[in-house]
């Protein structure tokens, strides 16, 4: 129930820029250097559905969360799923050792100041965003996802563009 009620507290939060973080609203931008210190833009994902997983390494639901997003991706390649993780404070070192032992394929966004972090609103780890191919934010999932909530969640953004205006 509580999980429940984070959810529907989550579905509506101005951001700290006073923009509005909302389901059926363009998702907020992410920019920013990857572990492996590549450039990252979630824009540069438009026409995917996009999960943003926000975790940490010492968080134990996010160790039991990542091999089915691992499994999620691959299930889903042929619809063009693209994860994307944003690390939740804390330093790159143990999370690379982290994305290493689970195998993760993903980038990881680093967030050092926590800007990104507070732009999402984001309340616990880990915190999912269901993010369609028009970059409309769609579902937002506070805590571990199930396999059965995962399904319901990407059922969301897995369509066709509808042919909006947002961008991530």
């Amino acid at each position: 129930m509580a999980t429940v009620a984070l959810v529907q507290l989550a579905g509506s939060l101005l951001s700290p820029s006073g923009s509005l973080l909302a389901r059926g609203q363009p998702a907020p931008s992410i920019t920013g250097t990857t572990l492996d210190g590549q450039p990252f833009d979630l824009k540069s994902l438009r026409g995917h559905p996009v999960v943003v997983n926000f975790w940490d390494a010492g968080c134990v639901p996010c160790r039991d969360e990542f091999p089915l997003l691992l499994a999620k991706l691959s299930e889903h390649a042929g619809d063009g799923l693209a994860v994307v993780g944003v690390l939740f404070v804390q330093a790159p070192g143990p999370a690379r050792d982290f994305v290493a032992e689970f195998k993760a394929t993903w980038p990881t966004v680093e967030d050092p100041s926590g800007a990104i972090r507070n732009t999402y609103r984001v309340a616990a780890r880990p915190q999912s965003y269901f993010i369609d191919r028009d970059g409309i934010l769609r579902s937002i999932q506070v805590g571990q996802l199930t396999d059965a909530e995962f399904d319901r969640q990407y059922a969301l953004i897995a369509g066709a563009t509808g042919g909006g205006t947002g961008a991530p």
